[in-house]
């Protein structure tokens, strides 16, 4: 069962997303050379808490910190530390998410430490504009996979623009929020349109691209958690939290005013 929230439920988990929101923001601004993923991660704990809400990250099957912090040719899941150290030219993914009045918010943001080189940028870019497409497909009525079709043509027009090729992760994507983080369905960032359930007012998803420099492959390290690329390439991961609306797609982690 995919969970429908009515919209004074929608409306509390737009609460949590702005928690999210200026948790990230807070992360943006910290970012840059000799800052460790450690301080990052008790920025964006303090912003969580400061707002009343609960780190929804922290002590989740174990994961140990409120946000993941993955560097360079780690994807996803990377966890925090005191020894990871950033440094000019790095590019690092960062992952928050947030429990306010029992609903969640999740966002994923990829910046860049410094100046980092083009192909970086243009990943980035890639990436997030693949978030976006696959945004504008969420309405009433639609299928699932219109969205992972979605975000696969826009991957592959950026590809087009940009002169290279990109490797989409597939064994990570989106997934249903709500009362539960990860909850029904699982969404791919790749496929044919017009499969898998409709979407419902009141529905409400994590879209969540994550893409490389090279090969789609990944690897997941000894601490369980950490997934990086197969080939040693960058990778990039933008996320934000989407509910169905009768007037098209509300973004609920987008920063206020946006």
């Amino acid at each position: 069962m995919i969970e429908v929230k009515t919209q004074g439920e929608l409306t509390a988990m737009r609460a949590a997303g702005v928690v999210v929101a200026n948790a990230l923001a807070a992360v943006r601004e910290a970012v840059k050379p000799g800052v460790s993923t450690q301080e990052l991660d008790e920025i964006a704990e303090q912003v969580i808490r400061d707002a009343g809400a609960i780190p929804s990250f922290k002590g989740y099957n174990g994961f140990p910190a409120s946000i993941c912090a993955s560097v360079n040719d780690q994807i996803v899941h990377g966890i925090p530390s005191a020894n990871q150290v950033l440094a000019e030219a790095d590019l690092i993914s960062v992952d928050c998410g947030a429990i306010l009045d029992g609903w969640h918010g999740d966002s994923a943001v990829t910046l860049a430490v410094g100046t980092v080189p083009e192909a970086d940028v243009k990943l980035s870019e890639a990436t997030r504009a693949a978030m976006l497409a696959g945004i504008e497909a969420v309405r009433p009525g639609a299928r699932l996979t219109d969205i992972s079709h979605a975000i696969e043509l826009s991957v592959h027009a950026s590809e087009k623009a940009h002169g290279t090729t990109y490797g989409i992760v597939r064994e990570y994507g989106g997934h249903g929020i709500g009362t539960k983080m990860h909850m029904e369905p699982f969404l791919p960032n790749y496929g044919k349109p017009g499969k898998g359930p409709r979407l419902k007012v009141g529905m409400a998803i994590a879209i969540e691209p994550m893409l490389t420099r090279g090969t789609e492959d990944t690897v997941e390290l000894e601490d369980g958690w950490t997934v990086v690329t197969g080939d040693g390439s960058r990778a990039a991961h933008w996320e934000h939290s989407v509910a169905v609306t009768e007037d098209g797609p509300w973004v609920l982690t987008a920063p206020e005013g946006e």
